[in-house]
C-alpha cells in the first residue's frame, strides 16, 4: 500500500469545501450593511493568512501540481488582499473631510 499523506478521501474534502461555502455565503449575506468594513477588514487578515501558507505549500511542494496550486493559491490571495485595501481606503475617503483632503 503506497503511502498517503492526507487520510482524507477527495469526498470528504469536497463535502468540507462545500459546507464551508455554503456556511460561509449564508453568514456574509445576513451581516448589516455598517459592519461591512470591518468584515472586510478581517478577510483581509485571513487573506494574509493564506499568502503565509501559499508560500510554505510552494516552498515544500514535491510536484508540480503542488508548484501550480501554491502559486495559483499565492496570486489569488494576494489579489484578493490589495484589492482589499484599495475598497477599504474608498470606503473611509467617503467620511473624510472634502477640506481635509
Amino acid at each position: 500500500m503506497p503511502h498517503r499523506e492526507c487520510d482524507m478521501d477527495l469526498i470528504q474534502l469536497l463535502f468540507i469545501f462545500t459546507l464551508a461555502a455554503f456556511l460561509g455565503y449564508e453568514l456574509i449575506k445576513r451581516v448589516p450593511s455598517q459592519l461591512h468594513t470591518p468584515l472586510m477588514s478581517g478577510s483581509n487578515a485571513i487573506s494574509g493568512i493564506t499568502i503565509v501558507g501559499a508560500i510554505l505549500a510552494v516552498r515544500v511542494g514535491a510536484g508540480g501540481f503542488d508548484l501550480i496550486l501554491g502559486v495559483l493559491a499565492l496570486v489569488l490571495a494576494t489579489i484578493n488582499v490589495v484589492g482589499g485595501y484599495f475598497v477599504t481606503d474608498r470606503m473611509l475617503a467617503m467620511f473624510r473631510d472634502k477640506e481635509g483632503r
